[in-house]
């Protein structure tokens, strides 16, 4: 969309994307923010910041919204605080994911871009298709950090990416602790059928 004025990028997914357009144009993002504490009056709304690298974004991020707030607030417009998480898909996010959830009320593990993030691989470059393992032992390791940082503050996590639909991983997933699977719509009654068919308890 030309108003946000992306330009072109050399490496677009390490570049000017997500939270970090939210907060270099945050009047876009409050209008953005606006409409979210209007809408959580009429349903069940969470809101996720995507792209997460430290606590000083949040912060900034949670100053926007109580701007937005109190203007809804002395204009006497209904609103409601939605919960409010991020994803954690950078490999920051994991290692100071402690701090992190002293501050939001939950986590969601983007293991598309975490992994390609973590293992220094383009997952949209088909020559490193042979590199490129979702499984591997650093993944899942940063993702039971992360569920251990969540519910060491009384926090949920879940997944979201291709891992929460792999059957190869569901009953590691529950061992681990996880709180929530996004799946696409395609695999929810595969996933769920191996959930309730299982006998786990989260590892110690």
């Amino acid at each position: 969309m030309d108003y946000f004025n992306l330009g072109n990028e050399d490496n677009p997914a390490l570049g000017y994307r997500a939270i970090r357009i939210c907060l270099k144009q945050p009047d876009i993002f409050r209008t953005q923010v606006r409409a979210l504490l209007r809408s959580a009056v009429f349903g069940n709304l969470s809101v996720m910041y995507p792209m997460i690298i430290s606590v000083e974004e949040v912060k900034k991020i949670y100053e926007i919204v109580e701007e937005v707030r109190q203007e809804l607030e002395a204009k006497g417009i209904p609103y409601k605080m939605p919960e409010q998480g991020i994803m954690i898909e950078t490999p920051a996010a994991v290692m100071i994911s402690d701090e992190l959830a002293e501050l939001v009320d939950f986590f969601s593990i983007g293991t598309n871009d975490l992994t390609q993030y973590t293992l220094a691989i383009d997952r949209q470059n088909a020559k490193l298709d042979d590199f490129y393992n979702p499984h591997h032992k650093a993944i899942l390791r940063m993702i039971q950090m992360v569920v251990d940082n969540a519910h060491k503050h009384g926090k949920w996590a879940g997944i979201c990416g291709e891992l929460g639909a792999d059957p190869e991983l569901t009953e590691q997933f529950m061992k681990m602790g996880l709180d929530e699977l996004s799946v696409a719509p395609s695999m929810i009654l595969k996933v769920r059928k191996a959930v309730r068919e299982m006998r786990v308890t989260p590892e110690e």
